[in-house]
């Protein structure tokens, strides 16, 4: 059934001791080419070894009613998450967790000796100040930012931007974000999609169906 998860995308993903990983969480309703593209752009400029795609079962800072199942989300996000570097995993709804914050502490806390990242898409900069808990975020885990059509100057307009500006390191020294010692974050520039999951659940809407047709990446210099 699409709403059912299996007992491996309950589970965090296996990592070892020194592994760079990192962790890219969202609603991916539905996911598409774009997250992939940010993805890959990180795995790159940040060396990591794992990226977790992390299927969340809502945020709070959206309508949860237009929302997928959990278990179809996971299964788009499998098909669209080609590299096998990338471990889609849903262990947020086993844990019961809802805020990014109390999932970076309980990474950490059953990960030891692993350095991780938190990944994010530009297009969040503008409200990550109305995350819970958003410093403690920043004081936690380094942050890599992708850049994101639309969103390539919040990176120094945002109030996050502003409060952590000494905390921003040069995106050519990326590779090494994920063992520094936060606050520590990038902003990471490359191509980039138009796509959007807004955009996609209203093509598929209009067009009477639960997901609309995948289309390849826009791509912008």
């Amino acid at each position: 059934m699409a709403d059912a998860v299996a007992p491996r995308h309950l589970r965090m993903p296996r990592v070892e001791k020194r592994m760079q990983v990192g962790l890219f969480g969202g609603s991916f309703n539905p996911p598409h080419a774009g997250h992939a593209l940010v993805a890959e752009i990180a795995l790159r400029a940040l060396a990591l070894d794992q990226l977790w795609w992390m299927v969340t079962p809502g945020n709070p800072l959206k309508d949860g009613r237009a929302l997928a199942p959990l278990g179809e989300r996971i299964a788009r996000s499998e098909r669209v998450a080609e590299d096998p570097r990338i471990k889609v995993t849903a262990f947020e709804a086993a844990f019961r967790v809802r805020y990014t914050a109390d999932t970076l502490d309980l990474v950490r806390a059953r990960n030891p000796g692993v350095d991780f990242v938190w990944i994010m898409g530009a297009d969040n900069l503008a409200q990550f100040h109305r995350w819970q808990r958003w410093r403690h975020i920043a004081l936690t885990m380094p942050i890599a930012v992708v850049d994101r059509p639309g969103s390539t100057l919040a990176f120094v307009s945002s109030v996050f931007a502003k409060t952590f500006d000494h905390a921003r390191i040069d995106e050519r020294g990326a590779a090494r974000l994920a063992r520094m010692r936060p606050p520590a974050w990038t902003f990471i520039h490359g191509p980039r999609s138009s796509l959007s999951s807004t955009a996609l659940r209203d093509a598929a809407k209009a067009q009477g169906g639960a997901s609309g047709p995948r289309r390849p990446p826009v791509l912008k210099p």
